[in-house]
């Protein structure tokens, strides 16, 4: 029961606002897609951990820079679309719908913990397929 004059707004915590979480996960796919490992670690606390289950996770920033190709690159571009970002500024959580390209084409969803306005978690679903994204969703369209 809601009593009158009481304020039962829902309080945002002190971190990202949704619009600095877009920028953010923009900075990540920027990073991946000029073949700039530091800029899509520097997205990332110290301590982050990224994993696309069931593979086991990579853990911290070296581990993530040389993922994302470190000092020489990766052998080939990544190529990293986001089509929706969603964020709960009250939880820190966010998550996104992409498509990525770099030997195969896959298209997924990562959920994403946010800590001190970096990313500290994050945990990708993904599906290959060779379809365009349009036809890759079919007529669920939004």
């Amino acid at each position: 029961m809601v009593e009158p004059g009481m304020d039962h707004s829902v309080r945002v915590s002190s971190g990202l606002t949704s619009a600095e979480f877009i920028k953010l996960m923009e900075q990540v796919s920027l990073g991946w897609n000029e073949g700039d490992a530091k800029k899509a670690t520097d997205c990332f606390s110290e301590d982050a951990q990224y994993s696309a289950p069931p593979s086991p996770p990579r853990i911290g920033h070296q581990a993530l820079y040389e993922y994302f190709g470190g000092a020489k690159g990766r052998e080939l571009p990544m190529h990293m679309h986001w089509h929706h970002l969603a964020f709960d500024p009250n939880g820190q959580i966010g998550m996104g719908e992409y498509t990525f390209q770099y030997r195969v084409q896959t298209h997924g969803v990562v959920v994403v913990k946010i800590e001190n306005g970096l990313i500290k978690n994050w945990r990708e679903y993904e599906i290959e397929s060779e379809l365009p994204w349009d036809r890759f969703i079919g007529t669920n369209r939004f």
